[in-house]
């Protein structure tokens, strides 16, 4: 992406006026998205973005910029701007790229810029078709379709080159129910960090058809009564309630400011006795997969919650001084325009002993 030296020169220059830490983020992304309703393609974009981000600390005070010119003489300007920001003496860091070997577990068989975009609108269609078929009370079908491949390096002033590649695949299938008093939507949509094999390894018919089937079910579906009341939740949906209740409680971008009811609770207890947690960015090809975070630390798995007691949050590097903790290789960033903060990769709960019996 870039040269060494540039980098290092970039690194050097943000460090000019006291900064204690520096880190270039370079980012490569193109992909396709297509937009379907009712079998007919409302919108298709490709397209590429490139850029870097540009990071200082000085203790727990940091200032970010970024820049889509990639001109050397550009680079070292933005990095001179961004470290005005800091206020102090030039110390003596000593800058020490070294590359570092990461270990790829999300192997891709089929790039998706290698696959026509007709095949592509194929699966969108095929997966309509199958929607809308369902039943007669499905009024309208809408598909997304996305894929993404980003290359990624990331250096920084404590010696640290890594270099990633994502690839990730997704179709999104909305289903819509009507008669002629109520309207309702089921909605599917499944992903993975694969390229375009993963949409021969799913059956997109049998998504669709559950998209549609769950439109239907709410449309003739009574109100569900009010009140506190313990509920029973199946796996697959089990997660996304679990993702938004505690997990973003778990995330140091709200620990580190006491914002989060698990803040200073670490080896207390706060689940029941069979409730443990995970936070596995390793898995190989799921969704929120990676071989190293944003920040270049390897992703790994991080136990939250162990039978009841909290065991650890999920941190990056700046919350992480805040904190007094290391980085847990959780850090995460929309892309070179912004910062990265701790974000979840692959969060859920073990499984436990309990039988159905036991729990009903």
């Amino acid at each position: 992406m870039l040269a060494k030296s540039l980098i290092e020169d970039i690194l050097n220059e943000a460090l000019l006026t006291g900064g204690d830490f520096a880190e270039v983020f370079i980012e490569s992304k193109s992909g396709d998205s297509f937009y379907m309703v009712d079998g007919k393609v409302e919108q298709a974009i490709s397209g590429k973005d490139y850029g870097i981000g540009i990071r200082i600390f000085k203790g727990l005070f940091s200032v970010y910029a970024y820049t889509n010119d990639m001109n050397p003489t550009n680079l070292i300007k933005t990095a001179q701007k961004a470290s005005k920001a800091i206020k102090g003496t030039r110390e003596d860091i000593v800058i020490n790229l070294i590359k570092k070997e990461v270990e790829d577990r999300n192997k891709i068989i089929i790039a998706p810029a290698s696959v026509l975009k007709e095949d592509k609108i194929a699966v969108m269609r095929e997966s309509y078709e199958a929607a809308k078929n369902f039943d007669e009370c499905i009024s309208q079908v809408r598909i997304n379709y996305s894929d993404s491949s980003q290359n990624v390096l990331i250096a920084n002033s404590e010696g640290v080159w890594a270099e990633d590649k994502r690839t990730r695949s997704r179709i999104g299938i909305e289903s819509i129910a009507s008669d002629m008093n109520d309207m309702q939507t089921g909605s599917y949509r499944p992903g993975a960090s694969k390229g375009f094999e993963f949409f021969k390894e799913i059956d997109v018919k049998e998504y669709a058809r559950e998209a549609s089937r769950i439109a239907k079910t709410a449309l003739g579906a009574k109100y569900a009564p009010s009140g506190k009341m313990p509920v029973i939740i199946e796996n697959e949906f089990g997660g996304v309630i679990f993702h938004e209740a505690c997990g973003h409680g778990l995330e140091a971008t709200s620990v580190a400011k006491g914002l989060s009811v698990f803040a200073g609770k670490l080896g207390e207890k706060v689940a029941s006795d069979v409730v443990s947690a995970v936070d596995d960015g390793t898995l190989s090809n799921e969704w929120g997969s990676s071989n190293i975070d944003d920040e270049g630390t390897p992703t790994k798995r991080n136990l939250l919650i162990e039978n009841g007691i909290l065991k650890g949050y999920m941190i990056d590097k700046l919350n992480g001084r805040r904190m007094g903790m290391e980085s847990t290789g959780s850090a995460r960033r929309e892309s070179y325009k912004y910062a990265p903060t701790s974000r979840m990769t692959n969060t859920f709960i073990l499984n436990g002993n309990s039988s159905l019996e036991d729990m009903l």
